[in-house]
C-alpha cells in the first residue's frame, strides 16, 4: 500500500482529472492505470520481467518514451485554457493514466525486483505467487488511485477562482516536468 501511495505521475494525473473533470472521470481513468500494471504483472508472471529488467536498451526505451510522455502531459497542462468544467474527449483521461503507466521503467522495476522478493519457491508454482501478489498490488493501487481522486474532488469543490485553478495547473505541470527531468537524469542500466 506504501508503495501505490508514493507521490508518482499516475496519482498527480488522477488528482489533475478530478479537479478538471470530476471524480467519477478521475476513477475512470484509473483503469488505464490498472490496465498498464496488469500487462506487466502478466509479463512479469510469463517470465519477460527479468529479461526486461536486465536490457539496458529496453530499459533506456521505456525510459526515454517516459520522459518524452511526461513533457508532453506537463505542455499540455501548461497551454490548456483553465476552465471550471473541461469536457475530455472520450476515453482521454484513461489513455493517459494507461500510458503514463506503461511507459514508467520504474513501476517496471517494482515488478520486476521488488514484487519477486517475496516468492518462496518452497512455498509452490512461483508463477502462481507472482499472479497473486500483483493482483495484490492492484488491490493496493485501487484505493490509492481513488483517494487521489477524492482530494482532487475536494480541490473541484472548493470552487477556486480562474486565478487559483491556473496556479493549480502551473504547479501539475511544473511537477509533471520535474518528473520528466528526473527520470532522464536517473541511471538506466541493471539493479
Amino acid at each position: 500500500m506504501l508503495v501505490a501511495l508514493t507521490p508518482g505521475a499516475n496519482n498527480l494525473l488522477g488528482t489533475h482529472h478530478a479537479v478538471h473533470h470530476g471524480p467519477r472521470t478521475a476513477i475512470t481513468a484509473l483503469v488505464g492505470r490498472l490496465a498498464a500494471f496488469a500487462i506487466m504483472i502478466a509479463a512479469v508472471v510469463a517470465g519477460l520481467g527479468p529479461i526486461l529488467a536486465a536490457s539496458t536498451t529496453a530499459l533506456t526505451v521505456i525510459k526515454w518514451l517516459g520522459v518524452a510522455y511526461l513533457a508532453y502531459l506537463a505542455a499540455r497542462v501548461f497551454f490548456t485554457p483553465t476552465h471550471r468544467e473541461t469536457a475530455p474527449r472520450p476515453g482521454h483521461p484513461l489513455r493517459e493514466e494507461f500510458l503514463t503507466a506503461i511507459t514508467n521503467p520504474k513501476v517496471l522495476l517494482i515488478f520486476t525486483a521488488f514484487v519477486p522478493q517475496f516468492v518462496d519457491p518452497a512455498r509452490g508454482d512461483p508463477a502462481a505467487q507472482l499472479a497473486m501478489l500483483g493482483l495484490v498490488y492492484l488491490a493496493a493501487e485501487t484505493p490509492a488511485g481513488a483517494g487521489c481522486a477524492t482530494i482532487g474532488a475536494i480541490i473541484r469543490r472548493a470552487d477556486l477562482t480562474a486565478r487559483a485553478r491556473r496556479r493549480l495547473d502551473q504547479g501539475t505541470g511544473t511537477l509533471l516536468l520535474g518528473m520528466a527531468g528526473l527520470l532522464a537524469t536517473s541511471a538506466t542500466g541493471r539493479t
